[in-house]
């Protein structure tokens, strides 16, 4: 036994090539279990041969038995798994420079349209406040209208129905006719030589209008025989030397009434009888249509050419049992504007 142990000691490698204490690792328990058993089921001649790859086997690096020798010399740490994730480097944000023209701009167009809104504010709250003589292109006067005050109709007695009101469209005006006469507009002087007796003119200052004596004896003639019952009349002359005369006959039926004006008085191309000033007349084709008033009747008619010094336009109205007759004149030409105005508003009273 002696000398096995002996033969053994003799076989072994040279000291510097073997591991020492501190650089042998540590042997796995298994392995020395199988180097054991090696060595008692080998024979005495092999077993130095077999002890080098069984005794020192080369070292294997494991994760686990790193730790141990992190601090000595010559250890080299086994590879990571996976590299190291680092995040990107995140760059500033690019500041963008703005236009300077750009931005004046937007500031320019801002303000004018600010300027803008607030005129247009201003000028509509401005043209809702102003009177319509004060409004350019509303006028009245700018077109020739006159200046009427406002146009109300008369009460009716208790009663008594409205004009036209009935189904048998008699046209019977109950009300006082010289309430229906049209007043003067502003700024106008009256005629006096119309007022008449309370009011009421008498047939004969009526017929004065008529330029021939016949004339005025055959109008005079009818009245008579349609029994005539009342005539108001009004009249005046206005700044511009424009002279008006309305006249309003009353009968005692609109049949009466309207045969009288359509048949004798009046003819589609000019009135039957001239009246002062107006030595012709014809139909006034310039008269808008669409002034007509339903229930009256309008004949309109102006002086034709060469006419005189003045300028005469007349109309007749029938209106249920009332007539009434508007006669207009000015040195030079009569405007068709006033007369027109002047008409438009006698119908509407008598409607």
């Amino acid at each position: 036994m002696t000398e096995q142990t002996t033969q053994v000691d003799d076989a072994q490698p040279e000291p510097d090539t073997l591991p020492t204490e501190s650089t042998r690792p540590e042997q796995d328990p298994r392995q020395e279990e199988v180097s054991a058993s090696v060595e008692a089921t080998a024979p005495a001649g092999e077993t130095a041969a077999a002890e080098p790859e069984s005794v020192v086997p080369h070292p294997q690096p494991q994760p686990e038995m790193a730790a141990p020798y992190a601090g000595q010399a010559g250890f080299i740490p086994p590879p990571p798994t996976a590299p190291p994730v680092f995040p990107a480097p995140q760059e500033p944000p690019v500041k963008v420079r703005k236009d300077r023209r750009v931005l004046r701009a937007v500031l320019r167009w801002t303000a004018a349209t600010v300027v803008f809104a607030a005129v247009g504010a201003s000028a509509a709250y401005g043209i809702t406040r102003m009177e319509r003589t004060d409004v350019p292109g509303l006028a009245t006067e700018a077109d020739g209208r006159w200046d009427y005050p406002a146009i109300a109709k008369p009460p009716l007695p208790s009663g008594s129905p409205a004009p036209f009101a009935g189904a048998d469209k008699a046209g019977v005006h109950s009300a006082d006719l010289r309430a229906l006469l049209l007043p003067a507009p502003k700024g106008a002087k009256a005629d006096a030589a119309l007022r008449g007796d309370d009011g009421w003119l008498s047939s004969k200052a009526f017929l004065s209008q008529y330029a021939e004596k016949v004339d005025r004896e055959t109008v005079g003639q009818m009245l008579t025989d349609d029994a005539v019952r009342h005539i108001a009349a009004r009249g005046w002359t206005t700044a511009d030397g424009t002279r008006t005369r309305i006249y309003l006959l009353q009968f005692d039926t609109a049949a009466v009434a309207e045969e009288l004006v359509s048949t004798k008085l009046t003819n589609y191309d000019g009135a039957q009888y001239a009246v002062t000033g107006a030595a012709t007349s014809q139909r006034d084709e310039h008269f808008p249509a669409a002034s007509e008033i339903d229930d009256i009747t309008r004949f309109a008619y102006t002086e034709s050419k060469p006419y005189g010094p003045e300028q005469v336009r007349e109309a007749y109205l029938s209106a249920g049992d009332t007539i009434a007759l508007v006669v207009q004149s000015h040195k030079g030409v009569a405007q068709a504007v006033p007369f027109q105005q002047t008409v438009v508003l006698q119908s509407q009273l008598l409607d």
